[in-house]
């Protein structure tokens, strides 16, 4: 769950993080009185869930309250990367000597966590690892040592920054590493690190990205989600406590078990279909979430087949086949579905699917083919 920047920065502030002064404005009459609050030169800032603000038009400076009025009713309304502009954050403008980044995230491949620093802040750090890969200073971190002391000496060295970035250093890569522990983050930003013109340092913008697994150990983080920002059956999906992804394909894919879901992603791909979505069910098949997994897969109406992929560990085959077919039988489904079952009592629930409108299938490949060839047909 990505939240915005002056989300990201009330949580940088409990931390010691220094930050521009400001706040988030609604209106244009909003965002003049704002300035007129902090009485200097701010900046205005669209406040949405993409990058490419600057380059868009979506943030500007203001010397006046009068400008900050004339440029925020320009901003707010405005379509960024097809997110529209709600609301607008006026800070205090920084004066800046130079912009670094800082950032941690996690490195699936490694298992292990990932912190970079880069004297080339202030812009896309996906860009400078294109252009300039060596700007980068990288360290994985051991989960039982953490983030130490000569961690960050060797990053700032190795990233080559300046002595007057060097000795805040620790304390802005320490807070970052514990916003992103606490807060169960898959990616906590500072971009830019501003060093101002009298040697301080301040975080200039933040990005973080919340585990969305983890929310239940922050509900007070819950009411940062805005369901209006993201795809409209994403946002059903989440309300109904379901793990899924849309997709721009015709076969919806519905698994237990993320790894098996991407799996069957893949096979549905190499068999020539397109897949619709990412839909994991969890552990077990109960009526209840088969009927909701269904239906939150045909609120895409783009899919034309649905195809169920079910690895039976505890749970078994056969409840599994009785969960399904008394979801269809609630259910006026026009499209085919086919279900794989493997593992414990599979065979019994494959009999049971027998003179069903369901469409057995003993294999994942034989799966991916049977609903393949079932839409194609159709």
């Amino acid at each position: 769950m990505k939240i915005h920047e002056y989300q990201g920065k009330e949580i940088f502030a409990k931390y010691g993080v220094p930050t521009p002064k400001g706040k988030v404005a609604f209106t244009p009459d909003e965002a003049a009185q704002v300035a007129s609050e902090i009485g200097k030169t701010v900046v205005v800032k669209a406040q949405v869930h993409t990058g490419g603000r600057g380059k868009a038009g979506g943030v500007k400076v203001a010397k006046t309250p009068d400008e900050a009025r004339e440029v925020a009713a320009k901003i707010l309304g405005m379509d960024i990367n097809g997110f529209k502009v709600e609301k607008v954050l006026v800070e205090e403008a920084a004066d800046i000597k130079e912009e670094y980044y800082l950032g941690i995230t996690t490195d699936r491949a490694a298992r292990r966590n990932i912190v970079m620093v880069s004297k080339e802040g202030g812009v896309e750090i996906e860009i400078v690892a294109e252009n300039n890969p060596s700007a980068i200073a990288k360290m994985h971190l051991d989960p039982a040592i953490g983030l130490q002391d000569f961690h960050i000496r060797e990053l700032g060295f190795e990233a080559n920054l300046p002595p007057a970035a060097l000795k805040g250093l620790a304390k802005f890569l320490k807070a970052l590493y514990s916003v992103y522990l606490d807060y169960d983050c898959s990616l906590a930003e500072i971009n830019p690190l501003v060093l101002t013109g009298d040697g301080q340092l301040i975080a200039a913008d933040a990005k973080v990205v919340l585990d969305d697994n983890a929310l239940f150990r922050h509900p007070e983080l819950a009411q940062y989600r805005e369901e209006q920002e993201e795809d409209e059956i994403e946002a059903e999906a989440h309300r109904r406590g379901l793990t899924y992804v849309r997709l721009d394909g015709d076969i919806g894919i519905i698994g237990n078990g993320a790894g098996l879901v991407m799996t069957t992603l893949d096979v549905v791909k190499r068999e020539g279909g397109a897949p619709a979505n990412f839909l994991d069910i969890g552990g077990g098949a109960k009526a209840e979430v088969v009927t909701k997994a269904i239906d939150t897969v045909l609120l895409d109406p783009n899919v034309k087949g649905i195809f169920f992929n079910i690895f039976g560990g505890i749970t078994r085959g056969d409840e599994v086949a009785k969960g399904m077919l008394d979801a269809i039988a609630t259910m006026d489904v026009k499209v085919p579905i086919v279900v794989r079952l493997t593992g414990t009592r599979a065979e019994e629930g494959l009999k049971l699917l027998e003179g069903s409108p369901l469409v057995g299938a003993a294999t994942m490949q034989e799966g991916a083919q049977k609903i393949v060839a079932l839409v194609n047909a159709n």
